[in-house]
């Protein structure tokens, strides 16, 4: 991930990466009940996007200007 500022604290990747492994788990989980209604295609979808938009708040309340918009995140996602 770019550092933009470095008086920022930021976690090394192998922390970052378990941090957001770790959201993601517990999104999923939250979601879960989803699941028994037929809607696992969007659960997955849902996980992901909701992972990236925390990641932009995460970077926005520590002074680095990312717009947190659920518009952009879902077109990056659909074109992947």
């Amino acid at each position: 991930m770019q550092r933009p500022n470095d008086k920022i604290h930021w976690l090394s990747e192998e922390q970052y990466q378990k941090a957001v492994s770790q959201l993601r788990m517990n999104v999923a989980g939250a979601l879960f009940p989803l699941r028994m209604y037929g809607q696992a295609a969007f659960v997955d979808e849902a996980v992901d996007i909701i992972v990236s938009l925390s990641e932009d708040f995460g970077l926005r309340v520590r002074g680095v200007d990312t717009p947190i918009s659920f518009d952009i995140v879902y077109k990056k996602h659909v074109q992947k």
